[in-house]
């Protein structure tokens, strides 16, 4: 990929793409283009196919989505349906139709079936039933695969389906009511230090396992593909390691310097009772992530010491 190839991230200033804005930058790659929700709504068509025609795109990075936790994904599955297949599908499109290069789709590891084999391999997608309180999401994920797949077979595109596992880190949502587990758990036990409360509640049962991915490895893991990998199969990007979410609310009490307890609300639903992904596919191409949970853990409660606070 050349340092002055016209390269788009689409959503930049969420946890994905900003952390593949940085990265590119930090690599010297200078012709970078972006767009705010309000400049270009991904959703509508006709803004989006005027865009790419008059940019003149090279690369893709499509990190643009509606995401949530269990909470959001419960309460709006419409939204996260409709939303999702109208970006995708207007960006992938909007790039056939004006010759980008390569493009690469961000999706999930919650496309996997809910009760599938542990470690998630590539190849259990469409093996068996999803996790119902993520479905919406997951099958406009699992459309958006399905879509570079067929463009590549149909068109000859060099379309990339990258699937991460849990992330976190820099420009993460630590809204309680929309956030993912780790951010929601850094707010909670850093609300209950600075409240001097007595204990911090976790939903369910605290046994689920879950794997995390430090931001900045999954952009460098991105660029790593985009650089280096052509190819129809979809491909995992982890640490290939993970722990029980009452470990993590474990961890995260300590970073954080919370001296009461932890309490678990079994009342609440637990989610997938494990996901962690089987990483031998990327391993094997050459790349391995180095930031571990602990260092990652340091890092994101700075950056929310730092950033999000300053929005209360």
């Amino acid at each position: 990929m050349e340092k002055h190839a016209k390269i788009y991230v689409a959503g930049h200033r969420g946890l994905v793409g900003s952390a593949i804005l940085r990265k590119l930058q930090s690599e010297g790659y200078t012709n970078l283009v972006y767009k705010t929700s309000t400049e270009l709504d991904l959703r509508d068509p006709k803004q989006v196919y005027a865009f790419f025609e008059q940019e003149k795109i090279n690369y893709v990075f499509l990190a643009a989505a509606k995401v949530g936790g269990i909470v959001a994904n419960n309460e709006y599955p419409a939204d996260f349906i409709r939303d999702n297949l109208m970006i995708q599908t207007n960006v992938i499109d909007a790039a056939y139709k004006n010759n980008v290069e390569k493009l690469l789709f961000l999706g999930s590891t919650c496309i996997y079936p809910k009760l599938a084999p542990q470690p998630l391999k590539e190849d259990y997608l469409l093996t068996g039933e999803l996790e119902p309180t993520n479905e919406p999401y997951a099958i406009a994920k699992i459309a958006g695969i399905k879509m570079c797949q067929s463009y590549n077979r149909q068109y000859g595109t060099k379309y990339i389906s990258a699937m991460p596992t849990n992330l976190y880190g820099e420009n993460d949502n630590f809204d309680l009511h929309t956030s993912h587990v780790l951010p929601a758990l850094i707010r909670k036990f850093h609300e209950a230090k600075d409240n001097k409360t007595e204990f911090v509640e976790v939903w369910g049962t605290g046994s689920p396992k879950r794997e995390f991915l430090y931001s900045d490895d999954l952009a460098d893991a991105c660029l790593f593909l985009m650089k280096n990998y052509v190819g129809n199969d979809i491909v995992n990007i982890g640490v290939g390691d993970d722990l029980p979410i009452g470990e993590l609310a474990a961890k995260v009490k300590e970073v954080v310097g919370f001296e009461g307890e932890i309490r678990f609300d079994t009342s609440k639903p637990d989610g997938t009772p494990r996901k962690l992904v089987d990483v031998s596919r990327i391993n094997s191409l050459g790349w391995k992530a180095t930031t571990s949970l602990d260092e990652g853990l340091q890092k994101a409660y700075t950056w929310f010491l730092q950033n999000e606070l300053i929005k209360q």
